[in-house]
């Protein structure tokens, strides 16, 4: 993969695991996306549902360069599919829903679902990130710049993984705000069906809703933090 990076080559691959937790401890992807988003030259993709991840299949083969679409095995939400192809503006998030609350979700993949849930019910900002590598660094940084406080959840190891990367962004912009970064824990997660490990993992919706609303009711109760622009 990493020869296939260099300028002169050109890779797509597809990802048909992370997160595939029937594939046992070892070989379920959880780690796809902090090892894809170091190589350089990589685009990494991370569609939200089955209609996104055909829309960036196609992106991929217009892209000059290598790329990576990574969506787990088996069923989507069941969104209506789009019968064209169109290609994803490479590098650009999309905010799905405009909060009032001062919370911003940033969700990574088909963690979408949960964070829509629970943005109607937090009065949250939630955004679809769509992009790993390259990250929407101007939108991140506009969130921040008008929220209290961020989330980002993925269905990937947190030590390196997307939330690693948005904490990257901030920190390189002197961006001081609490974030709170949500995926698969430092520990291997044992087979068995998708939801089973979701909740061995703490990101099925349950444990989503619990973690975030009780961090971010002790940021709601914290003195107020300003933010610092470089």
């Amino acid at each position: 993969m990493t020869s296939r990076c260099k300028p002169s080559g050109s890779v797509r691959a597809r990802s048909g695991r992370g997160w595939s937790a029937a594939d046992g401890a070892t070989h379920q992807g959880s780690y796809d996306l902090s090892f894809l988003r170091c190589i350089p030259n990589m685009v990494v993709m991370a569609p939200a549902d089955e209609n996104e991840c055909r829309q960036m299949l196609y992106t991929a083969t217009t892209i000059d360069g290598p790329a990576a679409v990574r969506y787990p095995r088996g069923s989507g939400p069941g969104v209506p599919i789009e019968k064209d192809f169109t290609a994803v503006p490479i590098g650009k998030a999309q905010t799905r829903r405009e909060g009032r609350s001062g919370l911003a979700l940033l969700a990574f993949g088909p963690m979408l679902e949960s964070a829509l849930r629970l943005g109607e019910r937090l009065d949250a900002t939630v955004v679809n990130m769509r992009f790993v590598k390259p990250l929407d660094e101007a939108l991140i940084l506009e969130i921040a710049g008008r929220h209290n406080a961020l989330v980002t959840i993925e269905e990937n190891a947190v030590q390196g993984g997307a939330g690693s990367a948005v904490a990257e962004v901030l920190a390189a912009e002197a961006i001081s705000v609490p974030l709170m970064q949500i995926g698969i824990p430092d520990r291997f997660i044992e087979h068995g069906s998708r939801g089973s490990c979701l909740a061995a993992a703490g990101l099925d919706h349950a444990s989503l809703s619990a973690s975030i609303e009780h961090w971010w009711s002790l940021q709601r109760h914290a003195p107020v933090r300003s933010v610092n622009r470089a």
